[in-house]
């Protein structure tokens, strides 16, 4: 069973901590969705000052709206448009200070001011997005992006492809 937990120390620390919730989470389940589900649920708690978090997946033509915590959002990203859709085409993480200023932002929730998206690659093959928004604007720093890259990797190692 899950507990809700504070997180104390230093931010490397509770990052390690919020990493090893993921690993306890995720262990032995082979279920896509539920560990994105899960994996979107642990970010939304611990992370501060985010209005949404979540993934999308990959379909072989298009990002599709998988698990996520906020408000209901776009349900289909082509690559290559907004920040999900860049992220994925180049295979590279995107963080972004000020949304408005990004060409092509898809604008699901209007709250949104910035935005980092992770990427989820594996065997070489794209498998989706996670995507984090933030009412902020510059929420997301390089602390942050290691985090969350790792927060990937490990999920990413986790899932069922093909």
């Amino acid at each position: 069973m899950f507990q809700a937990m504070p997180y104390e120390g230093t931010r490397a620390e509770q990052y390690a901590s919020v990493l090893s919730q993921l690993k306890g989470l995720i262990h032995d389940e082979t279920n896509n969705i539920a560990n994105l589900a899960n994996a979107s649920s642990l970010l939304s708690h611990f992370l501060q000052d985010v209005n949404w978090t979540g993934f999308y997946l990959f379909d072989g033509k298009e990002l599709v709206l998988g698990p996520f915590q906020g408000l209901p959002a776009c349900i289909r990203i082509p690559l290559g448009r907004g920040v999900c859709g860049t992220a994925a085409a180049e295979r590279r993480t995107i963080v972004v200070e000020d949304v408005h200023k990004f060409p092509g932002h898809i604008a699901c929730d209007a709250a949104s001011n910035s935005e980092i998206v992770i990427p989820l690659i594996q065997g070489g093959e794209l498998i989706g997005v996670m995507d984090i928004d933030s009412p902020l604007k510059g929420r997301f720093d390089s602390e942050d992006q290691a985090f969350l890259e790792q927060f990937a990797e490990i999920l990413t190692a986790q899932l069922q492809i093909g």
